[in-house]
């Protein structure tokens, strides 16, 4: 199994601590070394020169009786709790604080050359083999006259050095493990804030992978990922609601193309073996033609929806008048009208009326309205097309003296395949795919179509169109 991002953002976390533990434990051990060896021998060097300066060391360095300095630099070795020395012309050592033997002669330091430490005014190490353990050293040259007569030197332990070293990378290592500590508190953030609903996408694409498009992701955060939870969510119910869609619109489909093919095949298969005689040939293929037209119908209108699918709505607009369009449509329902009696009644807003539409698709829409209208008309009834315009829109109008929607299956009308039972019983050809028809191409415009209806008063069909400029 691949490794988390979390999990790599974790060991990435302690490969960083284990690093800077070891940058700040190693390279801050040093600098602060350096910082205090810079910092005390500064400041030695200050007292060693000072201590030169004064009269009584000056007079008193060739004498033989030093018990007035030795004093005087008894009490400044403990204020600065270093060794104190001084050193004549024949590097001998003549005064040293770190001796409690007043009476002690002096020492011989062997291969003292003060020359040797060039412009540097600090050493650390044995002092020439005089300490078994290092010290920190600093000399400043006692002069009288333009004439050297000697040295004050001031040791400091460098254990003492080495301590206060420890006592700062103390503070050090626990402000680390603090600021270390915190930051992992932003690793928790991220655990629960962006980890764990990161998780629970990943759980969701994978039950969708499995088909269960009904899988919600249980993700409530005001954030990127709450969104595309959200986003997700949203997705799949319409996904499972096309799902939905597709299964009931195969059902439909092998509804209505199985109930007129099994009437064909049933009636040819009689007529090629001989149980409908020739007598009676000329009456079922009159039906068999009937459901070759209701087939043709219904392959037609499924092609129609499916290049309004394909072609992602992409209208030609174009500017026309739906004055004359009206006209044109109920010309071609004029034999239909004449055998049922039927009168069409248009009241048209002015001599022309210009709108930008798609002219073929608006004329799928009023065939398709016309058709439905007269379909449901009553025989020796009336049908008003009418068009008006107001605030930029045309509002036109298909209405009849039908029979009615009943109230119920109002908002159904706009489905796939619907049909109410009147619909069944006046047309056994009608597909239930012509209005969803002017559905999908008023919702391309961008456009609103309303049904209003009374059962045994008729129904109006309101579309609107934006008026040419």
């Amino acid at each position: 199994m691949k490794k988390s991002i979390y999990s790599q953002l974790l060991i990435c976390y302690l490969l960083i601590g284990v690093v800077c533990f070891f940058l700040v434990t190693a390279g801050g051990s040093y600098l602060v070394e350096k910082k205090l060896e810079h910092s005390l021998s500064e400041s030695l060097y200050q007292e060693a020169n000072s201590i030169a300066s004064y009269n009584t060391v000056k007079h008193n360095i060739s004498s033989s009786n030093l018990d007035a300095i030795k004093d005087t630099l008894m009490a400044i070795s403990t204020f600065q709790n270093a060794d104190i020395w001084i050193i004549n012309n024949q590097n001998e050592i003549i005064v040293n604080t770190g001796n409690k033997n007043a009476s002690a002669p002096p020492v011989l330091l062997e291969n003292f050359d003060p020359t040797a430490w060039g412009g540097s005014y600090y050493q650390t190490g044995d002092f020439y083999g005089y300490f078994k353990t290092p010290r920190l050293s600093v000399i400043a040259p006692i002069t009288s006259d333009m004439t050297t007569k000697g040295y004050i030197a001031v040791h400091y332990q460098m254990k003492n050095l080495y301590q206060q070293r420890s006592q700062i990378l103390s503070v050090m290592h626990f402000i680390f493990f603090l600021v270390y500590a915190l930051t992992f508190m932003l690793l928790l953030f991220y655990r629960n804030k962006v980890h764990k609903p990161i998780q629970l996408i990943i759980k969701a694409t994978s039950e969708y992978d499995n088909g269960n498009l009904t899988y919600r992701i249980p993700v409530k955060a005001d954030n990127e990922l709450g969104y595309l939870a959200n986003t997700l969510n949203y997705m799949t119910s319409i996904m499972n609601q096309n799902g939905e869609y597709q299964r009931k619109f195969i059902s439909n489909v092998s509804h209505d193309f199985r109930s007129p093919l099994t009437s064909i095949k049933g009636y040819v298969t009689a007529m090629l073996d001989g149980t409908i005689p020739p007598e009676l040939q000329e009456k079922y293929l009159k039906i068999i033609a009937y459901e070759s037209e209701r087939l043709e119908k219904l392959t037609n209108s499924l092609l129609t929806l499916n290049e309004l699918d394909v072609k992602k709505r992409l209208l030609h607009m174009e500017r026309f008048d739906i004055n004359e369009t009206i006209k044109t449509t109920a010309n071609t329902f004029e034999g239909t009208c004449t055998d049922r009696k039927i009168r069409l009644e248009l009241i048209l807003s002015g001599r022309e009326l210009f709108v930008m539409a798609d002219l073929e698709q608006i004329q799928q829409v009023l065939y398709n309205l016309l058709d439905n209208a007269i379909k449901f008309s009553d025989d020796a009834s009336s049908i008003v097309l009418e068009t008006t315009e107001k605030n930029g829109k045309v509002f036109v109008s298909v209405k009849d003296k039908g029979c009615g929607i009943p109230k119920e299956s109002l908002s159904k009308v706009w489905e796939r395949f619907y049909k109410t039972d009147a619909s069944r019983g006046k047309d056994r050809k009608g597909t239930g795919l012509g209005l969803a028809i002017v559905k999908e191409i008023i919702n391309a415009h961008d456009q609103n179509i309303n049904v209003i209806s009374t059962e045994g008063v008729g129904t109006e069909f309101i579309f609107t169109l934006e008026k040419a400029k």
